[in-house]
């Protein structure tokens, strides 16, 4: 039984929309089960330039742990630019904001109790500390949201899921009091 020429096309028509529908439902499915199987963390982070909120619906963020020590680094050669970065985060002592505890080459194998792995690369390397970068530095702010109407940089707390295979999305962001 042979396919006519307009039948086949059809079938190819069918499969490539079935094909976009799927890849749409896989990352919306993404981000929920980042939510749901996620390690939820909190990290100190501030808005680098609140003034772009009049033109932007977005604010770029500066992470405490996008900075660290050259010596959290474990891996065999020195960091370079670019390098995917593994960064192992502890929970703090007090407020219980996330800290570095290290940053790897590959993914640790097993992070401890109330330990995370969030996935990023190396931005820059000075002397003696790494810059990093996750994905999560833009934020996307609501029109309610109390940050529209902050115009000095005020101290943040951002709530991030991190799932298991590496995604991390943002899923809170709390303005701490001047």
């Amino acid at each position: 039984m042979a396919f006519s020429a307009s039948a086949s096309r059809r079938l190819l028509l069918k499969l490539l929309v079935a094909a976009q529908v799927l890849y749409v439902l896989g990352v919306a499915g993404a981000g929920y089960a980042t939510t749901a199987y996620g390690q939820h963390i909190w990290l100190s982070t501030s808005p680098v330039d609140l003034h772009a909120l009049q033109y932007e619906s977005f604010v770029r963020l500066r992470y405490a742990v996008a900075e660290a020590p050259l010596s959290a680094w474990r891996g065999a050669a020195l960091p370079r630019r670019g390098q995917a970065a593994y960064v192992l985060l502890a929970p703090g002592p007090a407020d219980s904001l996330a800290t570095v505890a290290g940053i790897y080459a590959s993914a640790p194998a097993a992070p401890a109790a109330g330990q995370a792995v969030l996935r990023g690369w190396v931005a820059e390397v000075y002397p003696k500390t790494l810059a990093l970068r996750y994905n999560l530095e833009r934020y996307y702010v609501p029109a309610e949201s109390p940050l529209r109407s902050l115009r000095s940089g005020p101290q943040l707390r951002v709530q991030v899921s991190i799932a298991p295979w590496g995604q991390a999305r943002i899923e809170a962001v709390r303005v701490l009091k001047r």
